[in-house]
């Protein structure tokens, strides 16, 4: 019953980010990560976007599995792997005509509780995701910080490639996305104790 739950709490994160970046996409939006990345280099290939959400995730698997162990590596990859299917037969089939500023807010929110329910169950979606899972089990940084961080650099990259428009609705999904990790996540029992008991 542990297993079951566990990928079908999986399966939800999965879907509720793949639906946050479809929407995100619709209106020619970002979000953070790895993902954000795929996003720009949509504009630069002829790859889609699950095509390069799996092919760029695949160098972090590395440091995923001499790091965080192989349970947690086997999810991931069979997270992003999920993502990816999933927003392909989202661009399918999935059509929607959104204001950009309603798609920055849900599309923010919708990623930020996937990462939440994916978090909780020892699985991320690879790329930035597994680098704020280290940095946080190894050095007890809050993974909002290294999602920020993620943020501040492809929305510097983007300004490339969007007006400010779409900068400015980029930024909500952002900071919503931002918000939803640091107020929802709890880091590992042990990291809390580090922080702790760093404290002068």
């Amino acid at each position: 019953m542990k297993t079951t739950h566990r990928w079908l709490s999986i399966l939800e994160g999965c879907l509720l980010v793949a639906l946050g970046l479809h929407i995100l996409n619709s209106s020619g939006l970002l979000i953070s990560g790895t993902a954000g990345v795929g996003m720009i280099l949509l504009r630069l290939t002829d790859l889609s976007f699950g095509q390069l959400f799996f092919l760029l995730n695949l160098p972090f698997y590395i440091l995923a599995w001499y790091t965080l162990g192989r349970a947690f590596t086997m999810r991931t990859f069979v997270s992003v792997s999920l993502l990816s299917i999933l927003t392909e037969l989202m661009k399918e089939y999935v059509y929607l005509s959104i204001h950009p500023a309603l798609s920055g807010a849900l599309g923010g929110l919708l990623v930020g509780f996937g990462l939440i329910i994916l978090f909780r169950h020892n699985a991320s979606l690879g790329g930035l995701n597994i680098l704020s899972v280290y940095l946080e089990r190894r050095f007890a940084i809050h993974a909002s910080r290294t999602t920020l961080v993620a943020d501040i650099l492809v929305l510097v990259a983007a300004i490339a490639f969007l007006d400010i428009g779409h900068l400015i609705y980029s930024l909500l999904a952002f900071l919503l996305l931002s918000s939803v990790v640091g107020r929802y996540h709890r880091p590992p029992k042990w990291a809390q104790i580090v922080v702790v008991e760093s404290k002068p």
